[in-house]
């Protein structure tokens, strides 16, 4: 028996970091609502990762990571062809640590890190070269930079309604006036509800879910004109438009960038 055999894994391992190393999943995966002491960074090679807490849905492309604090009740599925490396991580290793679930933008260096960190051994030496690179990893983690990957996910019953519609018919272009009508409301009102219960605005709260049905659908290998038509758009400029403004890259940059590849790539596609 080894010395690690006693520990029920992740939570018991005494090290700052445990990784589970790299998993390829041909089929996509999906985890139940589920909690955990450890906080989770889960880091997508290949693929797309969504988390689901109560209040919003955090998306995880490929060569980015999803922070998960401990303690917080969560469901995580991968769509696709997915492969991710997963850390478990104390809490007083990374004190100042985002304390929300958050979709975070990886250098090349700490994506390297990551990897680099997930080879080792569950009990590594702490005060030898292994823990050095596990601390160097968690420096960087800190400073990464947080992406505009995430769908506020309503508690009110009327914006529920209104979230299951845009669910149901993405390209559904419903003003917010039509909405304050159908729930029996003024328009004043249902706007002051969303800004409260969402944290944005009606347009900007329908732009992210088709951030998310499109990040969905690209990553699983469809045209950007096809996701544009799909989305109620005209032509595929006007979504390339929208996307860039919400993620700041058009669509095959921000993707390509994101899978790893440096060939040229028209900014306007």
């Amino acid at each position: 028996m080894s010395s690690t055999d006693n520990y029920h894994y992740p939570q018991e391992v005494p090290r700052p970091v445990y990784a589970i190393g790299a998993e390829l999943v041909t089929d996509g995966f999906e985890q139940p609502p589920h909690r955990h002491r450890k906080a989770q960074l889960i880091m997508a090679v290949r693929g797309l990762v969504t988390c689901e807490v109560a209040k919003g849905l955090w998306m995880v492309p490929a060569q980015c990571a999803l922070w998960i604090p401990g303690g917080m009740e969560h469901g995580v599925r991968g769509v696709g062809d997915v492969a991710v490396y997963m850390l478990f991580v104390e809490p007083e290793a990374v004190p100042a640590m985002f304390t929300e679930c958050c979709t975070l933008s990886l250098s090349p260096l700490l994506r390297e890190l990551i990897i680099g960190v997930s080879h080792l051994p569950p009990l590594y030496e702490t005060e030898g070269a292994d823990g050095r690179l596990a601390q160097t990893m968690l420096d960087q983690l800190v400073k990464a930079p947080v992406e505009r990957l995430h769908l506020p996910l309503p508690s009110d019953p009327r914006l529920r309604r209104i979230a299951d519609a845009f669910a149901a018919d993405p390209a559904d272009r419903t003003s917010i006036g039509e909405w304050a009508h159908r729930l029996a409301m003024s328009e004043r009102s249902l706007f002051r509800l969303v800004h409260r219960d969402i944290g944005m605005s009606f347009v900007r709260w329908r732009q992210q879910c088709h951030i998310v049905f499109a990040l969905k659908r690209l990553a699983e290998g469809e045209a950007v004109q096809a996701v544009a038509f799909a989305l109620g758009y005209e032509n595929a400029s006007a979504f390339i438009t929208m996307f860039k403004k919400v993620l700041g890259q058009p669509p095959a940059r921000y993707l390509a960038l994101r899978a790893g590849r440096h060939a040229s790539v028209r900014t306007d596609d």
